[in-house]
């Protein structure tokens, strides 16, 4: 039997004056799926999601939830999704009981709901809290608090960990993971952080400007060329325009003059290896650090666009 996608996004286009913020996106997602939007600053993810979540209107395409568009479906479609943007200001003198209450109560939901998000969230010892005394990552637990209140079938997280600290961040992940093994909730976030749609998400879309330029599992995305090994490394030398001297082996040496290291990609490291450390030393250039690894996500995207995730 042929599974109904809960979100299909066809041939989308998006465009802010002279900006192409969205350039012709096709995805699918089905029940249950946990989805990563992965990409840059300014690669087009909070305005896809923001079609996703009804607030854009897309200039070109069609976006379906469940089977149907926004227009004439809002309430329907709202009671379907939990969605929490990239910022949520909340009254400060509310306390986080308060805060969950109120919301709980568009939805009709009973005290008992709200204690048990106030649960799933780890916020018990700061029940009776202002708002305005949480830290940065329980003020993003709250938020997803609330995402989670009327038992969403669709999950929209916009960027749920930036900002955050390694322990909050992790915080809020425990709970999303929590989330997959106990119920069918379909995810989709959007995230420049690499390990996150790796801990999250079986399914990854990698986006920049506007455009879809690789999608599938990780296994799926990292299986070409997955032989390759990535060698990192740095010199004693500083900015030494490594890569702009030729070498004939013929490899290529990314260097990342801020983060003063390089990349090279060998295909055959028992032969390209030895070939590598004769060229440093032809030219005079004494090793500081290096590390032989396999292609990551990361990797995936320099080697697409010619820049990291993170620029």
């Amino acid at each position: 039997m042929k599974k109904n996608p809960v979100i299909e996004v066809k041939n989308v286009f998006k465009s802010f004056k002279n900006v192409q913020a969205v350039n012709g996106v096709d995805f699918k997602i089905f029940k249950g799926q946990s989805v990563a939007l992965l990409g840059p600053n300014g690669a087009g993810k909070t305005t896809l999601m923001e079609m996703i979540e009804g607030i854009q209107k897309p200039d070109k395409g069609d976006i379906l939830i469940m089977g149907k568009k926004w227009k004439g479906n809002e309430r329907e479609l709202h009671r379907d999704i939990g969605l929490s943007l990239q910022e949520t200001h909340f009254i400060d003198r509310l306390t986080v009981f308060e805060t969950l209450k109120l919301f709980a109560g568009f939805y009709e939901l009973k005290r008992q709901r709200v204690d048990e998000i106030i649960r799933i969230i780890g916020l018990a010892e700061k029940t009776r809290s202002y708002v305005v005394n949480l830290s940065g990552g329980q003020r993003q637990r709250l938020a997803l608090g609330i995402a989670l209140l009327n038992n969403p079938k669709i999950l929209l997280l916009d960027e749920p960990t930036t900002g955050l600290d390694p322990n909050a961040r992790r915080e809020i992940w425990s709970i999303l993971m929590d989330l997959k093994k106990r119920s069918q909730t379909s995810l989709i976030l959007t995230t420049h952080y690499m390990e996150e749609a790796e801990q999250l998400c079986e399914r990854i879309i990698i986006i920049d400007n506007g455009r879809i330029l690789k999608q599938g599992t990780l296994e799926q995305l990292l299986k070409e060329d997955n032989d390759d090994k990535i060698i990192e490394f740095a010199l004693e030398e500083s900015n030494p325009a490594i890569d702009r001297i030729s070498n004939p082996s013929g490899f290529q040496i990314q260097w990342d003059a801020d983060r003063d290291n390089g990349i090279i990609v060998l295909k055959q490291i028992e032969k390209q290896l030895p070939e590598f450390l004769n060229f440093l030393n032809q030219n005079n250039l004494r090793l500081r650090h290096l590390e032989c690894r396999r292609k990551t996500l990361d990797d995936l995207f320099t080697t697409m666009t010619g820049r990291r995730l993170h620029e």
